[in-house]
């Protein structure tokens, strides 16, 4: 097994924690945007996890599946798979009625100059789904942008604070939300908003991005000095066991690592690893865009993978050569145009 592959292995694999919930979880599981940055892995997770707890239960990912090939390999492993294009109406309406749902579909990257497109995803396609899934129980992905910037010693907007976006792409996810929370109120459909930032992986994230910066001697903006950064596959384990804490009306949860981290440390640790100086511009501004995922901590532990591990991995993904995802995180905006 070559290094990356023994790494995919290692970090992709069901925690015992994931396979004792997902007993506990009634019913199949259906992911609406599964062709997504994120939709495969959390559909192999999901996956893995039942056939490790001995289960049967149906794992279904629905998606325009644009990237070749996907589908082939997800009905491989198991994974049903469903073309469609969910914003058409009578395709959405033809959708299995299943008792849990995963709702990843949405859109940020290139968000500015589409705005029309951006809020029929993010928002009017929401109450679209919220309707059609109204006995159903949802986890509604949604994102740290919803709040406002944070002092860098505040420790993060926790789900208490006032949601109050920079930009339409934030103010379209926090209509999504609305969206769902609208239709729980009608229908009493038990809901978790889970409000994620940032999740990286070997192939995508701020630790890609900052990694590749340092060894390729690109200055790194400081301007947004701080971020906070969760392993996708950890991410991914809240997500699925998240579908065990729905509620109506809606509970909303944070989830990211517990770590403020610093760019400039974190441009340092590589720069250790690649032994090169990291190059900088601008200086660190007192706010940022951060969460704190303290009740997430409560409801399933601190994240497995640890900010020194991701680190690591990120570091020996770029240098073994492993296969990178070109769309970037844009943390450092500070004016909610992506």
């Amino acid at each position: 097994m070559t290094g990356i592959a023994s790494l995919e292995e290692q970090w992709l694999s069901p925690s015992a924690a994931l396979i004792e919930d997902i007993k506990k979880i009634e019913g199949d599981i259906l992911i609406l945007g599964a062709g997504g940055k994120i939709g495969p892995s959390i559909a192999r997770l999901a996956k893995q996890a039942i056939d490790e707890a001995g289960l049967d239960k149906r794992v279904i990912g629905v998606s325009r599946f644009s990237e070749p090939g996907l589908t082939a390999e997800l009905n491989a492993e198991g994974i049903e798979t469903i073309v469609a294009d969910i914003l058409e109406d009578h395709q959405l309406q033809a959708l299995p009625e299943v008792e849990n749902v995963l709702y990843l579909a949405g859109t940020k990257f290139g968000t500015s100059g589409n705005e029309p497109y951006t809020w029929a995803m993010n928002t009017y396609l929401p109450g679209r789904v919220a309707e059609k899934f109204r006995n159903s129980k949802i986890v509604v992905y949604s994102t740290g942008n919803v709040y406002p910037f944070t002092t860098v010693a505040s420790g993060g907007a926790t789900e208490e604070l006032r949601a109050d976006p920079v930009g339409e792409y934030g103010q379209s996810c926090l209509g999504r939300e609305r969206m769902f929370q609208h239709f729980s109120s009608i229908y009493g459909t038990k809901l978790l908003i889970y409000r994620l930032n940032y999740a990286i992986d070997f192939k995508y994230g701020v630790l890609l991005e900052v990694a590749k910066s340092v060894l390729g001697g690109k200055a790194i903006d400081l301007s947004t000095g701080h971020v906070n950064v969760i392993w996708q596959g950890d991410a991914n384990e809240m997500a699925i066991r998240s579908l065990l804490h729905c509620e109506a009306p809606s509970k909303i949860l944070n989830i990211t690592g517990p770590e403020t981290v610093s760019l400039r440390w974190l441009a340092g640790e590589f720069g250790r690893i690649f032994n090169t100086v990291p190059q900088f511009a601008n200086e660190e501004q007192p706010s940022a865009l951060l969460s704190n995922a303290a009740e997430s901590f409560r409801l399933f532990g601190y994240p497995r993978t640890t900010l020194k591990q991701m680190i690591g991995i990120t570091a020996q993904w770029l240098l073994e050569g492993g296969k990178t995802i070109n769309k970037p995180t844009h943390f450092q905006e500070r004016k909610g145009q992506f």
